[in-house]
C-alpha cells in the first residue's frame, strides 16, 4: 500500500471513530468508566494471579471490593459533602459581596492607604464584573458536563453497568491485548509494540501517580482546612485535591477559594487568612518536591498546558466521557506526535540527503 494510501486510510479510520464516538455518546459512560477502573485494577488482578488465585477469582474478589468501598463513601461521605455543598452555594452570593463591600471599604489601614476609597470603589466594580464572568463560564462549563452526563447514561445504568464491564474487562484483559496485538501487520509489529509500550508507561505513570497524588494532597487540605476552622473546610479541600489531577489547577483554585471565604469570615483578622494561603502553599511545595517526583515521575511526557487543553477539550466535546478520555488520548496522541517527529528528523526531508538505493 503506497504512502497515500495509507494516510487516507488512517484520516479516514480517525474520522470513523470520532463520528461513532460523538453518535454512541448517550450509551459510553458506563464502559469508558469500565474501562479505566479496569486498566487500574488490572495490575491488581496480575499480582493475585501470581500468588496462586485463579484469575476469575481474582477478578470477582477485586470488584467485590472496590462496589464496597464504594458504597462504603457514599453512605460516610456523600451525606457530609452534601450538605456542605449546598450550604456553600446558598452562601456564595453573601460571600461575595463581603468580598465587594471589603475591597470598597478595607478593613486594614495599609490596604487603604494602598488602593484608596476612589480606587476600591473601582475595584469593587471590577471584581464583581469578573465574579460575574467567571461564575457565567463556571455555570456554562457544569451545565455541559452535566447535560453531557444526562444523554450519555442514568445513574442506576452507571451503577449497575460499570462493575459488570469491569469484571469481564480484568478477567479478559491480557486476551484482548494479545487478541487486537495479532490485528497489527507482521512486519510493524515491533514498532506498534514499542509504541504501546511507551504509550502504556505514559498512562500509567500519570494515572496511577497522579491519583494517589490527589487522594494524599485532598487529604492534608482537607483536615487542616477544618483545623483552622474555615467554613466547609472539608469541601473546598477535597475539591482542591481532586482537582488537583490537572497540575496547578487544583491548587489555584482551591488557594483562590479558601482565601476568599477566610477573608469574608475571618476578617478583619490576619493570622487564620495567612494559614489558609500557607496552607495551599505548603501543600504546593510538597507536591512539586515531594508527591509528584515520587508518585508521578519525569519520565511520563504529558506538559502540564497539553493536559489542561486536553481536560477541557475533550470534557467540552463529550461531557463526563470526555474527562475520562482525555488523558488516555492526551498520552496517546503525545507519544505518537513524537514518533513522528523521530521519524520526520531521520527522512530526508528534514536532514537534505536523499538515501541511495543498493543494487
Amino acid at each position: 500500500m503506497s504512502l497515500e494510501r495509507q494516510v487516507t486510510f488512517w484520516v479516514a479510520a480517525l474520522a470513523v471513530l470520532v463520528a461513532m464516538l460523538w453518535l454512541l455518546s448517550g450509551i459510553l459512560l458506563p464502559f469508558v468508566a469500565g474501562l479505566v477502573l479496569a486498566y487500574l485494577l488490572t495490575p491488581l488482578a496480575d499480582r493475585l494471579e501470581r500468588m496462586g488465585l485463579n484469575r476469575l477469582i481474582a477478578a470477582l474478589l477485586i470488584v467485590a471490593l472496590v462496589v464496597c468501598v464504594f458504597v462504603l463513601i457514599v453512605l460516610l461521605a456523600a451525606p457530609l459533602l452534601g450538605n456542605q455543598l449546598a450550604s456553600f452555594i446558598q452562601k456564595f452570593p453573601d460571600y461575595v459581596a463581603k468580598l465587594q463591600s471589603l475591597l470598597a471599604d478595607p478593613p486594614w489601614p495599609w490596604l487603604k492607604k494602598l488602593v484608596g476609597v476612589s480606587e476600591g470603589i473601582r475595584n469593587e466594580k471590577t471584581f464583581g464584573d469578573l465574579v460575574s464572568q467567571g461564575t457565567g463560564w463556571l455555570t456554562a462549563f457544569l451545565r455541559s458536563l452535566w447535560s453531557g452526563g444526562q444523554t450519555l447514561v442514568s445513574v442506576f445504568s452507571l451503577i449497575v453497568i460499570t462493575p459488570v464491564v469491569v469484571f469481564y474487562l480484568v478477567y479478559d484483559w491480557h486476551r484482548m491485548i494479545h487478541a487486537a496485538g495479532n490485528w497489527v501487520p507482521v512486519h510493524h509489529r515491533a514498532t506498534v509494540r514499542k509504541l504501546a509500550l511507551e504509550i502504556d508507561a505514559a498512562i500509567a505513570g500519570f494515572v496511577r501517580g497522579q491519583t494517589a497524588v490527589c487522594l494524599l494532597l485532598g487529604s492534608f487540605y482537607a483536615i487542616a482546612l477544618s483545623l483552622t476552622g474555615l467554613n466547609f473546610g472539608l469541601l473546598i479541600g477535597l475539591g482542591s485535591g481532586l482537582l488537583t489531577f490537572i497540575p496547578y489547577v487544583g491548587s489555584m483554585t482551591g488557594l483562590v477559594l479558601a482565601t476568599g471565604v477566610a477573608i469574608a469570615q475571618f476578617a478583619p483578622a490576619i493570622a487564620p487568612i495567612v494559614t489558609v494561603a500557607g496552607i495551599f502553599m505548603a501543600g504546593q511545595f510538597i507536591e512539586g518536591n515531594l508527591l509528584s517526583p515520587k508518585l508521578v515521575g519525569e519520565s511520563v511526557g504529558l506538559h502540564p498546558v497539553w493536559l489542561i487543553f486536553a481536560l477541557l477539550a475533550f470534557g467540552y466535546l463529550f461531557g463526563f466521557v470526555g474527562l475520562l478520555m482525555a488523558v488516555p488520548l492526551a498520552a496517546t496522541i503525545g507519544v505518537l506526535v513524537r514518533f513522528a517527529f523521530a521519524r520526520y528528523r531521520e527522512s530526508s526531508i528534514y536532514t537534505g540527503k536523499t538515501r541511495r538505493r543498493s543494487r
